[in-house]
């Protein structure tokens, strides 16, 4: 295991140096300059060339890479253009607003989907299944988006019963409605494309092992059909907490839409608007965090599936 544990580690290592060249380079493949937006039209070439010296931006290339690289590396991402902060602490406020919405997302999909893939793949072939994939297929269907806005018009504008955006207050209260009901439209929005997702691999996971020969077996020897679909759950879990896992890491990165509709103040609406402002140092630090964070959950899915399944590990 600890031999696995090493490879795995080893092979994340050129990935998030990948990771990294592509996120600092992306930036500067869109049209604009990122200094526009803080000077008038009429700005003179003097001031114009002594703020891009300010921020690093009259140096090649390359050259910014690696002091940008080294910078990151101890946990300094610049400061933004577009509010003179520093990027770190604005991500880090977002990052966990952003934590709590995927986190959320993850576990209302998983509980609901895991149910529903159980009873199709328990059922496979029948009206039951049919339904329970034509559901997952809606859900992965849908653009998120859209149904934020029109739960938003139900939900918020004609029966004025939820909040439409934004959050109760920086600190987040659990035990509070009043901080509760801001992440029910959200949650429910962000958690329709992971319901369809791991609904339909936990179908394709529980039917493909009622099918083999250890049911049968079990089955022959009296034991209750519930024993039965337990063992059966037992053995269909690692391949669908792998698939929640990896959800949580794609939600992570992909909310921006989500968070954006609801004003969520997470890391994926800090990413939007830096995108209109062009405010580099922020689109540089939150595209890398956000990247960094879906390797890390890669990994971490990789390592515990092996755990859960020895067989990985020898492959």
């Amino acid at each position: 295991m600890f031999g696995y544990v090493i490879r795995r580690l080893l092979a994340a290592i050129p990935i998030a140096l990948g990771v990294s060249i592509v996120c600092f380079s992306l930036v500067y493949l869109a049209p604009g300059d990122p200094i526009q937006t803080l000077l008038p039209p009429d700005a003179d070439a003097e001031t114009v060339d002594r703020l891009k010296r300010l921020y690093g931006l009259d140096r090649p290339l390359p050259v910014q890479y690696l002091e940008w690289l080294y910078r990151v590396s101890t946990g300094d991402f610049g400061k933004s253009i577009a509010s003179g902060r520093p990027v770190a602490g604005e991500i880090y406020r977002s990052l966990g607003n952003t934590v709590l919405l995927a986190g959320l997302s993850v576990l209302v999909a998983f509980s609901i989907a895991f149910i529903m893939g159980t009873i199709a793949g328990r059922q496979s072939g029948t009206w039951i299944d049919r339904l329970v994939t034509g559901v997952a297929v809606l859900g992965v269907s849908i653009p998120n988006y859209w149904l934020g806005i029109v739960l938003v018009i139900i939900f918020s504008v004609e029966l004025m019963a939820l909040p439409s955006s934004g959050m109760a207050s920086d600190k987040f209260d659990p035990t509070s409605w009043e901080h509760l009901q801001y992440l029910v439209l959200p949650v429910f929005t962000l958690s329709m494309i992971p319901v369809g997702i791991i609904a339909r691999t936990t179908r394709s996971a529980v039917s493909e092992v009622m099918n083999q020969e250890f049911i049968v077996t079990l089955r022959a020897n009296g034991l209750p059909e519930w024993r039965v679909l337990k063992h059966a759950i037992k053995n269909a879990l690692p391949p669908v907490l792998a698939v929640m896992g990896l959800q949580f890491g794609t939600l992570m990165g992909g909310s921006i839409l989500v968070e954006t509709v609801f004003a969520w103040p997470g890391s994926g609406y800090l990413l939007s608007k830096a995108i209109l402002t062009r405010d580099v140092p922020v689109l540089q630090g939150t595209i890398l965090v956000l990247s960094m964070i879906f390797v890390l959950t890669n990994l971490t899915v990789d390592l515990f599936q092996s755990t859960l399944d020895p067989r990985i590990r020898r492959g």
